[in-house]
């Protein structure tokens, strides 16, 4: 299990890239790894959003995301985790979050890394305050459900 708080841009398809090739021991061993990556949107309930500022608690923060990890470990056969997450100022585009997990099957590395990414957003201490394109700031009173409804 790897847990990574980062203030710097990173790419995610490197980091799991350069994380799983630290997995020598794993070879032959995993048949599916789950992957999320999340970037910052552009846009939030319907207002433009040209930054936004990433708090977190340090100490806590990485030990909340830890437990997180250990109750998909209790669930789910995982081999490997990694978990990433930007901290401080973010821009559109950039990755927010990666979620990767290893394991022998498809469904069950499917399976932790929902768990762990739907976790981390309703649990994980992190505030978020977007400056808006108008300028204005606020702060995420709280995060979506992860769907996007069409109207009608």
């Amino acid at each position: 299990m790897s847990i990574k708080l980062c203030e710097q841009a990173f790419d995610p398809w490197r980091e799991i890239a350069s994380y799983q090739a630290g997995l020598a021991s794993l070879a032959g061993k995993y048949g599916a790894t789950g992957v999320f990556v999340g970037s910052m949107r552009d846009f939030n309930r319907g207002d433009g959003v040209k930054s936004m500022f990433l708090e977190h608690y340090p100490g806590m923060t990485e030990k909340q995301l830890q437990h997180i990890v250990e109750q998909a470990q209790a669930q789910w056969p995982i081999l490997e985790s990694l978990v990433m997450h930007r901290v401080g100022w973010v821009k559109p585009d950039d990755a927010l979050v990666v979620v990767a997990v290893w394991s022998a099957q498809r469904g069950d590395a499917f399976d932790a890394s929902r768990f762990i990414m739907e976790n981390l957003k309703s649990r994980a201490p992190f505030w978020k305050k977007e400056v808006l394109a108008s300028g204005a700031e606020r702060w995420v009173e709280k995060n979506t459900d992860g769907y996007q409804r069409q109207p009608g």
